[in-house]
């Protein structure tokens, strides 16, 4: 499934958000400069403590036992968010959808974009393309993009590494 520029960061967002919950103003600071999360000036702590529950709210629908009950979640998640949807240009982007309203807090904001992304994932009946990582010591989640959905670890470069390297040494011994 191709997924356009605004779905692929909206996605991207989801993902570091689930992975990396912010634990503190200055990393909730650094997400949002990081995801270049627009309108945002300053966070507060009202800030902090939204977008943690929204993380792992988000994480919920990551690891729902079946699409019937992430798509339950993500109607509830999206229930409680306001959407306006509304084209916008900026930061040298393309012409995009921004889906917070004006004046959203920055967990709205959040929880606006990346659920309406993650929703489109589930409209087109690619739920299974919501993944956490098959590494045992790893419980990172990851949208699979590759074409046949092959996908199973969170970072080929570490965790898809580390796990080859361990399968190799496996079969060296035996």
């Amino acid at each position: 499934m191709p997924f356009s520029h605004d779905m692929v960061h909206s996605l991207a967002t989801v993902v570091d958000l689930v992975n990396s919950p912010p634990g503190d103003l200055d990393e909730l600071g650094a997400l949002v400069l990081r995801r270049q999360v627009s309108g945002v000036e300053f966070v507060n702590a009202t800030d902090l403590a939204e977008v943690q529950a929204l993380s792992a709210a988000f994480h919920e629908v990551f690891t729902a036992p079946d699409e019937d009950a992430a798509v339950t979640l993500l109607n509830t998640l999206l229930g409680r968010t306001r959407i306006t949807p509304s084209l916008t240009r900026h930061d040298g982007f393309a012409l995009h959808v921004h889906y917070f309203a004006p004046g959203a807090s920055l967990a709205e904001h959040l929880a606006a974009d990346c659920g309406v992304a993650l929703a489109h994932v589930l409209v087109e009946g690619e739920w299974e393309r919501l993944r956490t990582c098959s590494a045992p010591d790893c419980a990172n989640v990851f949208v699979d993009e590759s074409r046949n959905r092959s996908r199973v670890y969170c970072d080929s470069r570490t965790c898809g590494n580390r796990m080859h390297v361990a399968a190799y040494r496996a079969r060296r011994r035996a």
